[in-house]
């Protein structure tokens, strides 16, 4: 798959699952949920069952992993620390959604310094 066609495909990923994953969110809120409440919202999907326990365990150690991994790789290969914060930042939308996208940013930037350095 050519480089152009994977990154137009992570950011249709992004959004879809951005669009899928908050309808989802906005029904919790409906019902009385508060987002601002992280941990309120991990114990009520936690304590809803043994699948929702295992999906709610699997996201929460993938998202502290994707934290930890962007702000490191952002600086490691020289966008900087700052992008590495806003990715992370942009993760409380939904990991879905910030990690396909930083995955677009760090091929770009990648390219792009490549061609300066040939």
């Amino acid at each position: 798959m050519g480089t152009n066609l994977r990154q137009a495909l992570y950011v249709v990923v992004a959004f879809g699952s951005l669009i899928w994953a908050w309808t989802h969110g906005f029904a919790w809120i409906a019902g009385g949920g508060n987002i601002l409440n992280l941990p309120s919202f991990f114990i009520d999907a936690y304590q809803s069952g043994s699948a929702a326990a295992f999906l709610t365990v699997d996201i929460l150690t993938a998202w502290g992993v994707f934290i930890a991994w962007v702000i490191t790789d952002a600086r490691r290969i020289g966008l900087g620390t700052g992008w590495g914060v806003g990715f992370a930042l942009l993760s409380g939308l939904g990991t879905c959604f910030a990690f396909p996208l930083y995955l677009v940013k760090r091929e770009r930037f990648l390219d792009a310094k490549s061609a300066l350095s040939t």
